[in-house]
């Protein structure tokens, strides 16, 4: 509009030829500023147009801020009711709880105190156990011990037997195949003697071979004192046919015979005659058939059996029972 107002007035000045040439300085004058002044509105238009433009898009972005911020006030709000009423709920069974609390306190405390108390007689029923069981451990620890010390004894004592079987077996080596033999069974010593080493038929009377023999086994008991002695008399089933009203049977026999070896034993003097005993056994324990004369044989003799002193084993087994 300024601009058509400007062309207007210049078209008129020219139109009149009469214009002073004053009046058309300051009309040219008054143009040239109004051109300026008409820029200067064009700059101011177009940095209005622009912040309009940056203030259009600000206040979609604080529009969308506002709509968001009104969305978590609706959330916020809708979280705060339902707190509200959860408050309330917690509030009601608050009650409801500390209206019982206190018959439940009590309930409770009854039930520990029982609950206690049997806790107690447990440790106390606990604490005897276990006191019973060190004791049986100590018992057991113990009586392992002496097991362990009795096995050891008797395997001592069944190394001692078979060292002596083979002193006896040396010292009698002579008179092998003369019907004497030794053997090491159920921790004894056998010395077994047919009665053709030792008697005659009916006899009780040891003759030189044989009494050679029971030196010889003598010698051996003599080094070994911690023997017992058992000497056994033994005969055939036949009748005693000797002298009437000398010997009454076979076991009358067989006894004087282990007390005729008994003595030629006990003439050694490192033997202590209290480890020896004399036994007549008679035609009753028979080691063969009778009804054979070699049977006969073998079942006439005199068995000497040696036995280590179990005393100490005993009185162990004792202990431990």
């Amino acid at each position: 509009m300024i601009k058509k107002m400007s062309i207007g007035v210049l078209a008129l000045a020219l139109s009149t030829s009469c214009v002073s040439k004053k009046l058309y300085t300051d009309l040219e004058t008054k143009y040239a500023d109004l051109k300026k002044e008409n820029r200067q509105l064009a700059d101011e238009n177009t940095s209005l147009t622009k912040d309009k433009n940056q203030l259009d898009l600000l206040s979609k972005d604080l529009q969308s801020q506002l709509d968001k911020l009104k969305a978590e006030r609706d959330k916020l709000a809708s979280d705060y009711a339902a707190a509200q009423n959860s408050l309330k709920t917690l509030q009601s069974s608050y009650k409801a709880l500390e209206k019982n609390s206190d018959d439940a306190l009590k309930s409770n405390m009854d039930k520990n105190r029982e609950l206690l108390a049997q806790l107690e007689a447990k440790e106390k029923a606990l604490a005897a156990e276990k006191d019973r069981l060190e004791k049986l451990k100590n018992d057991l620890k113990d009586r392992s011990d002496r097991v362990n010390e009795l096995e050891n004894m008797i395997a001592e004592k069944e190394a001692s037997m078979k060292r002596l079987k083979e002193t006896l077996s040396k010292a009698l080596n002579a008179f092998e195949g003369k019907g004497l033999t030794v053997e090491h069974k159920n921790g004894k010593v056998y010395v077994s003697m047919e009665n053709k080493l030792l008697f005659g038929t009916g006899s009780w009377a040891v003759g030189t071979e044989g009494r050679k023999a029971v030196v010889a086994v003598g010698k051996v008991l003599g080094d070994n004192p911690d023997i017992t002695v058992l000497i056994e008399g033994h005969t055939d089933n036949d009748k005693y046919a000797g002298a009437v009203g000398a010997i009454e049977n076979n076991w009358d026999l067989s006894t004087k015979r282990a007390t005729a070896i008994v003595n030629i034993l006990g003439e050694n003097k490192a033997i202590d005659k209290k480890n020896l005993t004399a036994a007549g056994r008679g035609e009753f324990a028979p080691i063969a058939s009778n009804d054979t004369a070699e049977g006969k044989a073998k079942n006439r003799r005199i068995e000497i059996i040696l036995t280590p002193k179990l005393d100490e084993i005993s009185k162990m087994l004792n202990d431990i029972n």
